[in-house]
């Protein structure tokens, strides 16, 4: 058992220390704990353990580009009860620490242990030193969960805790440059992770300039600045985890941050220069505002541009530098966009304006990268989030350039001439689709009589040969609608075509429908005003019923049929919560959920879109439902728009009860005012949406981004419930990452 720290130390004891990072990133901050004089280095898993004095610990928080919490050992002990871990607590002298007019926050994480909830273990360890105080003297340390005083750490693995003081008080990569409620791309710690992996520091030291063509709120460009002018990343914070500790030394942090400040002057002229460019405006003044916080002014240049044009910068510098970008990489299916041929455009302007330079493309989504024609040099894995990335490397030369066909999608005139396969011309694979597509009838056919479902996914590229998503519809007759994924370049064109012969031609026989009601659909990359108008003008629409509620839905004429099957039990839940709330349906589509609120018995609804199309359609659904009256209000707007302004005017008590915001996961769309990206830009989206719900209303999150992981730490004040489970189909089984869904409530006397 180790002894537990019983008072401040002199500075020149040594701590047992551990500071945290982002996977991926634990050998960038053991390099950079070594220089900041700490001894005894061990990296783990997302964090780096190491031993130095109290000035280390200060460089540490002033001077670490890549850490996020240090943390300061005080003991380890035994913890297999709540009685145990509250009786290590107690054996703590916390008057050592803190006073009782002193303020404190609890952070517990629990891991293989018999005690199974952190919030829990949060508590105890609350009421352990509360008590204390208490009864030496009469009165108590309140509890602040922004800043405290004293912020504590506790991590049970095993039964065993370990008890530690955060010493940062707040994630260090909150340079202090930045509104927390601002929307980033990346995190401080991951940009500066990217550029020391890019080889930026070296770069720079030979004059090299910085370009960021997708620069977003300017964090690369911001973080190369502080990089190359020896500017301390932690010399903007206001607030450290040591400040109200009772063991700092006051004067000595003092000299550190002169010291800092001294570096900062001289290194002002070191600065090379640096360029961030944004086609959003909105992104582009979030960029400019924090290159003012951060002092930057003069030396980071901003400028609304696209990324695709940016012709002679490279020969407008001295010495070749380094392209950065980190693009978007959200996988695209239904209303969003996809991204082949952005990246494409990308690789031609790097190519064509940045030879002789070195570039670094930081991805969610590596398959993505070969549209660039550029070979990589070498390739780092790092973290944003959970959401395992790639950083590649690439030296921008003649011979490291590949010659790749632009991504073009197969024009829709394919879905007319591909005509099915008869019986006597199929490949040899076709009787193994026969075959799955009659076992997953015999199934799933089933389950839907006795569930009373008439529309289900009754494929999913179950054989990859095959790769292909197909759904049923029953109406007053059956109707088969085929979506054909995208086959890899890698593929022969030429195979792919009689694969799907193939399957129009066997798709009918096995479900005993003319062709006539097989329907084809060739996804192609849409853009701006594309993605929400009619593709032909056949203009068919089809009555069906989805649970309780009836649709149209449309086979031919848009990208999706109006319908999303995979939502199926979300609406469901939808219409059993909306009894006598008011309801709020954001990116409504087609409106099939708010039919479910009226029908459920809601007492008013609006819905909100940006597209006439989908407004005409949930129109014509709430009229198929006898719902279409003044209590079901449809809105034509930009719903990131009218979300802002709403939230400014927000009145909880005159709000919604109900809230379901199911956003897709990117958008360029001409007409609105903002890019957006749900893994960027969701959790100020989701904090506006709880201004306007009322104290006792639930918000119903969802996304159909299969990499998404939702920032629960931003949104910590919160109730926070995953509910992906409950709201996936049988007949989406296979395929359990098609949605997230989550209920997220206000804390309950918060």
């Amino acid at each position: 058992m180790e002894l537990p720290l019983r008072g401040p130390r002199r500075m020149s004891d040594p701590l047992n220390l551990f500071c945290t990072t982002p996977k991926g990133m634990e050998p960038l901050l053991a390099t950079e704990l070594e220089a900041l004089g700490a001894v005894g280095i061990e990296p783990a898993t997302a964090g780096v353990g190491c031993r130095g004095d109290l000035e280390v610990a200060y460089r540490i928080c002033l001077w670490s580009r890549t850490a996020n919490r240090l943390l300061l050992s005080l003991a380890r002990f035994p913890a297999e009860t709540p009685e145990a871990l509250y009786a290590g607590i107690l054996a703590i002298d916390w008057a050592t620490h803190m006073g009782p007019d002193d303020t404190l926050a609890v952070d517990a994480n629990v891991s293989n242990s018999l005690i199974t909830h952190s919030r829990y273990a949060a508590l105890k360890v609350k009421d352990a030193i509360v008590d204390q105080f208490r009864e030496r003297h009469g009165r108590r340390p309140s509890v602040d969960t922004e800043q405290p005083s004293l912020r504590i750490n506790v991590y049970i693995y095993r039964d065993q805790a370990r008890l530690s003081l955060d010493l940062s008080g707040e994630s260090l990569h909150r340079r202090g440059y930045r509104a927390h409620n601002t929307p980033a791309p990346l995190k401080e710690n991951l940009a500066a992770a990217i550029l020391l992996r890019a080889g930026w520091p070296a770069i720079a030291e030979r004059g090299g300039a910085l370009v960021d063509p997708m620069c977003g709120s300017a964090t690369l460009p911001i973080e190369a600045a502080l990089m190359a002018g020896d500017v301390a990343p932690g010399l903007l914070r206001q607030y450290y985890g040591f400040l109200g500790w009772r063991g700092h030394d006051i004067e000595r942090w003092k000299a550190l941050r002169q010291e800092a400040e001294a570096r900062r002057l001289a290194g002002a002229g070191r600065i090379p220069p640096i360029f961030g460019f944004d086609a959003d405006a909105q992104a582009v003044k979030l960029a400019l505002d924090n290159v003012a916080a951060a002092g930057l002014q003069g030396k980071v240049h901003v400028e609304r541009r696209d990324a695709r044009d940016l012709r002679a910068m490279a020969r407008m510098q001295a010495h070749p530098g380094l392209v950065v970008v980190n693009p978007p990489y959200g996988e695209r299916i239904g209303r969003d966009s996809d991204l082949p041929q952005l990246y494409y455009e990308l690789g031609q302007m790097l190519q064509r304006e940045f030879r002789d330079w070195h570039a670094a493309l930081f991805t969610g989504n590596p398959p993505l990268a070969r549209n660039l024609g550029i070979r990589s040099q070498e390739t780092w894995t790092l973290y944003n989030g959970a959401i395992e990335c790639k950083l590649l490397n690439y030296r921008l030369s003649e011979d490291m350039f590949i010659s790749v066909p632009e991504p073009s999608p197969r024009a829709r005139s394919r879905e007319r001439d591909l005509a099915p396969a008869a019986l006597g011309t199929r490949t040899a694979g076709a009787g193994m689709l026969a075959n799955r597509l009659q076992k997953n009838l015999k199934n799933l056919g089933r389950w839907a009589r006795q569930q009373g479902v008439d529309c289900y996914r009754l494929y999913d590229a179950d054989l990859p040969e095959y790769a292909i998503a197909l759904d049923l519809y029953q109406g007053d007759q059956l109707w088969a609608h085929v979506q054909e994924y995208e086959a890899p370049a890698t593929i022969d064109p030429d195979k792919a075509d009689a694969r799907l012969r193939d399957a129009l031609g066997v798709i009918p026989e096995v479900l005993g429908i003319p062709p006539e009601q097989v329907f084809l659909k060739v996804r192609q990359r849409q853009k701006g005003k594309a993605q929400y108008e009619r593709k032909q003008e056949h203009g068919a629409f089809y009555p069906v019923r989805d649970s309780a509620a009836r649709c149209w839905v449309n086979f031919t004429d848009y990208l999706d049929t109006g319908l999303f099957l995979d939502h199926r039990l979300t609406r469901e839940m939808i219409g059993r919560m909306a009894q006598d709330k008011r309801f709020l349906n954001l990116f409504c589509y087609t409106g099939v959920a708010t039919v479910h609120a009226a029908l459920g018995g809601a007492r008013s609804t609006v819905s909100v879109d940006m597209s006439r199309t989908y407004l005409d359609w949930a129109r014509r659904n709430l009229r198929l439902n006898d719902c279409a009256d003044a209590k079901h209000e449809l809105v034509q707007a930009d719903c990131l728009a009218w979300l802002e302004e709403a939230a400014q005017q927000a009145s909880p008590w005159q709000g919604f009860d109900l809230i379901f915001l199911d956003p897709p996961t990117f958008s360029t769309s001409k007409r609105m005012e903002q890019t957006w990206e749900v893994q960027r830009d969701h959790v100020r989206v989701i904090r506006q949406a709880m201004q306007l719900l009322t104290p006792a209303g639930v918000l119903l999150f969802s996304t159909n981004f299969r990499k998404f992981k939702l920032d629960t730490e931003r949104l910590a004040e919160l109730d926070i419930e995953d509910i992906s489970r409950r709201t996936l189909p049988q007949d989406f089984s296979r395929n359990p990452r098609i949605h997230q869904c989550w209920l997220l409530r206000h804390r309950q006397g918060a």
